[in-house]
């Protein structure tokens, strides 16, 4: 019986314990603290170039990013695959196309240095109709890390990209090949 009493004490007293009253008046604001240092900003950029993919470049152009970049930002390439009412089509790389003589690949690959696009391709890409390998526009869109990882987005839609890192089509900066 006295451990019963005990038990239904200590109930009680817990029962009581947890509730709360009403919320009191705020009390008066205390002073203004110093000012914090500027938080990080994260900056995407956009590059454009027109290129021409040829045997005297070996289907490969080359191209600095100056100042590298940072080695956690991501580099996606998208490349102008056609215009529709005159909106250019973006697709990002690598891209495959089938022909009869085989499979074209555009890819890219990059660092923090510089970014490479090019052609493979499972016959001489000699062969190709000029359509293919010339005046070919491409973008390079680098995402600050924070962005990359943050699954937020589907790196597919160049557009949802753009919005992503807060860029227009006035941020976009074109750039040459070191290797024309």
């Amino acid at each position: 019986m006295k451990r019963l009493l005990t038990l239904l004490t200590l109930g009680l007293a817990a029962f009581f314990q947890a509730c709360e009253g009403p919320i009191g008046p705020p009390g008066p604001p205390g002073p203004q603290g110093q000012q914090g240092q500027p938080g990080l900003v994260l900056l995407g950029e956009v590059f454009e170039a027109d290129v021409n993919f040829t045997a005297q470049n070996d289907y490969f152009v080359d191209f600095d990013f100056n100042p590298p970049i940072e080695a956690s930002d991501v580099v996606l390439v998208f490349i102008r695959w056609e215009s529709f009412n005159g909106t250019p089509i973006w697709r990002l790389l690598p891209q495959t196309v089938l022909f009869d003589e085989g499979v074209l690949i555009y890819n890219y690959d990059f660092s923090r240095n510089d970014f490479t696009v090019f052609l493979e391709t499972t016959f001489d890409p000699a062969l190709l109709d000029n359509s293919w390998t010339r005046n070919q526009r491409i973008r390079a869109v680098v995402i600050p890390a924070d962005f990359a990882t943050s699954g937020r987005i589907d790196f597919n839609d160049y557009d949802g990209v753009m919005e992503l890192i807060g860029a227009t089509e006035d941020d976009v900066v074109t750039i040459q090949p070191k290797n024309p």
